[in-house]
């Protein structure tokens, strides 16, 4: 099954919780209750089924096995994140259920989830096909990492290293090179993530675009840049005498050295999120950034 022919009909589901959350724990067993009286396979990932006590139902995320035809992630962004870049492999349908503060990427709150489930079992819901980043890190001619990620790749420096250089280019075309505490690569998902606290621009999901953010550079003339996701972006790190390092979504950390390569292109495939009929993204912007506001 092509990630562009996600399934209509709801057969097996996977629930994933919250780490040590009481409340995501109860959701998970009310969305499990809900789902096994409609005839719907549930299996858990291994952390979810061993907190909810059903480890013959575990399932490892992103593994070899056939995946359900829907992931159900109760939490915050981050939990969605983590499984994102687990199935990104295998990508299907991810209904986020909301239990953190402000929740950009999860559609629904526990209140609502067993009617948005009921909903989705019948057929009436939409879906937005994410795209993510799929960022390798080349070091002295070899690949050494190579991951997909949803909202950003972050390249920083840690507490106490001093501004960095990071060079830039587009379509192997050389573009400038940042003095900065940083340089953020996001997509339109993550703008309203790191880079917008980085001062860069609210990207609306369904433009195929990514951002390049600087972080706190040192030169008011260096500004955000937004590229066609069918770009390849090159991060040459020509800094030799500080901690620097690469992190995906906030998420993931990867240590880096001085000429280290991270090259950055779109995800071969996207990132498949059920979208509520109930509230727009320009509502989701108003709720929870007040913006606009006076």
């Amino acid at each position: 099954m092509s990630a562009d022919t996600a399934p209509r009909t709801i057969a097996s589901v996977t629930i994933v919780a919250k780490r040590r959350a009481s409340e995501a724990r109860m959701a998970a067993r009310r969305c499990s209750r809900l789902l096994e009286r409609r005839g719907v396979t549930v299996t858990f990932d291994p952390e979810t089924a061993r907190a909810l006590g059903r480890r013959r139902s575990s399932r490892v995320l992103g593994g070899r096995a056939t995946p359900p035809d829907l992931y159900v992630v109760i939490g915050g962004d981050g939990t969605l994140l983590m499984v994102a870049r687990s199935i990104a492999a295998q990508p299907r349908p991810i209904l986020g259920v909301n239990l953190g503060g402000l929740g950009f990427l999860t559609e629904t709150g526990p209140d609502e989830m067993e009617e948005m489930l009921e909903e989705i079992l019948t057929g009436r819901w939409d879906l937005d096909r994410r795209s993510g980043l799929e960022v390798t890190v080349v070091r002295a001619g070899r690949t050494i990492m190579r991951q997909m990620t949803l909202n950003d790749a972050v390249i920083n420096k840690s507490a106490l290293a001093r501004i960095i250089e990071i060079g830039l280019s587009i379509d192997r075309e050389q573009v400038t090179s940042y003095k900065s505490d940083g340089l953020i690569i996001s997509t339109p998902t993550g703008s309203t993530a790191y880079s917008l606290s980085a001062g860069g621009p609210i990207v609306h999901p369904n433009l195929k675009a990514f951002l390049i953010t600087p972080i706190c550079p040192h030169t008011l003339s260096m500004r955000p840049l937004v590229v066609p996701d069918d770009s390849l972006a090159e991060l040459t790190l020509r800094t030799g005498d500080s901690e620097v390092y690469l992190t995906l979504d906030g998420q993931v950390g990867h240590p880096l050295k001085t000429k280290d390569r991270v090259r950055v292109r779109r995800s071969r495939q996207p990132i498949l999120m059920i979208r509520s009929r109930r509230t727009s993204y320009f509502e989701v912007l108003r709720h929870k950034l007040h913006w606009g506001e006076r």
